[in-house]
C-alpha cells in the first residue's frame, strides 16, 4: 500500500522568541493590557502550556497539527490563542458552532471564522469564557 503524502503546509505566521509578558507590557491602552494578562493566565492555566508569541501579535498555547475542513491542508498550529488588536481582542477558539449556547450567555461580543471578538473583559461573563476555552482545547 502506498504511503499517504503529507499535506503539511508552511504557515506565514511562525513562533518567535519574543517574551510574551514584555510584548504585552508594550500595549499602550491600559485596559487592553490588563485584560490581555488575565487572558494569558486563563489560557496558561487551561492548557498547562507556556505562551508563545507567533508572528507580530498572536499569543498561542500548545501545538497541534490542524487540518482545514475546507482544503484538507494541514499546518502546525497552536491549540488556542488570542491577539490583542488595536480595535478589540481576538480569541481564537476554532469551532464556535459547538459553543452556540455559551455565546448566548457570554455578553457583548462578535464572532467570525473561529474567532471571538471582545472589546474588554468587563463586557462579558468571564466564567462563560473560561468554559468556552476549556471546550475549545483539542485533545
Amino acid at each position: 500500500m502506498a504511503e499517504k503524502k503529507s499535506k503539511l503546509a508552511v504557515n506565514k505566521t511562525q513562533p518567535t522568541a519574543t517574551n510574551v509578558e514584555e510584548y504585552l507590557n508594550l500595549i499602550p491602552e491600559e485596559q487592553k493590557r490588563k485584560d490581555s494578562f488575565i487572558l494569558l493566565e486563563m489560557m496558561r492555566k487551561a492548557t498547562g502550556y507556556l505562551p508563545i508569541l507567533w508572528g507580530a501579535s498572536i499569543i498561542g498555547f500548545g501545538n497541534l497539527r490542524y487540518e482545514s475542513p475546507n482544503s484538507g491542508r494541514e499546518v502546525e498550529w497552536f491549540k488556542i490563542r488570542f491577539a490583542p488588536r488595536k480595535t478589540n481582542i481576538s480569541i481564537y477558539l476554532i469551532d464556535l458552532k459547538k459553543q452556540e449556547m455559551h455565546l448566548k450567555e457570554l455578553g457583548k461580543h462578535k464572532t467570525g471564522a473561529g474567532c471571538l471578538y471582545i472589546n474588554k473583559l468587563a463586557d462579558i461573563d468571564i466564567t462563560v469564557l473560561e468554559e468556552m476555552i476549556l471546550l475549545a482545547i483539542p485533545v
